[in-house]
């Protein structure tokens, strides 16, 4: 198998399972609004419902990990890092990934395993008045680890490549701002042709300016 389908199926892989998990910002905001109805208009509280919101939120939060780590979208400390050469930023991406990442990620998921192992050996559940089962939640501990140690590996074998070729190799597109901003302008009813081809134009341009110095200051 090429290393660029095989860097590919990981990213494929981090992406889909971070995009079937971002549907849980919809489930948590309707959660969230049916209780504040429930609590302000109808004095009917929810015992559970905290519970369930740090339940939702900490599994977004953890299966959209590796979904963040295929599209390079961590936050960096980028004032050194940006005017390093490919090869540069490779080398200090791998040994910082031998040094920290995989001990982290590894220590996570070994850990979160023997988290999830007991609570379900005890059937663990939360205390309140309306109990609700930990284990199932316990078990997104080892498996978000899992997820993001495979694009963490992934992202190692892209680092390995860069060393060899002097260059990144490109990563798997997914939709970005100006995808949503071409799509919203195109479809919408209340400008005018030229107007919206001027506006897609103009918006077109300041990516490819972010881009070009982006470019210029990684080499």
């Amino acid at each position: 198998m090429p290393v660029q389908t095989l860097l590919h199926t990981a990213d494929r892989i981090s992406t889909w399972v971070g995009k079937a998990f971002a549907w849980l910002i919809v489930v948590l905001m309707l959660v969230v609004c049916a209780e504040v109805f429930k609590r302000y208009v109808l004095n009917a509280p929810t015992a559970f419902i905290y519970d369930v919101n740090n339940m939702l939120y900490g599994t977004l939060f953890m299966m959209c990990g590796a979904y963040t780590l295929a599209h390079d979208g961590h936050v960096r400390g980028d004032f050194l890092y940006g005017s390093m050469k490919p090869r540069t930023q490779a080398t200090l991406d791998l040994v910082l990934y031998g040094l920290f990442f995989l001990p982290g990620i590894g220590a996570l998921t070994w850990a979160g395993w023997d988290y999830f192992h007991d609570s379900l050996a005890m059937r663990e559940q939360t205390f309140n008045a309306t109990p609700l089962p930990v284990y199932p939640f316990k078990f997104i501990i080892p498996l978000a680890g899992a997820i993001v140690l495979l694009q963490g590996l992934s992202e190692m074998l892209r680092c390995v490549v860069c060393l060899r070729t002097g260059e990144w190799t490109p990563r798997l597109k997914d939709a970005e701002e100006m995808d949503v901003v071409e799509e919203q302008l195109a479809a919408s009813t209340h400008v005018d042709q030229a107007a919206r081809d001027e506006a897609i134009a103009k918006a077109q341009a300041i990516d490819d300016m972010a881009r070009q110095r982006s470019t210029e200051a990684a080499k």
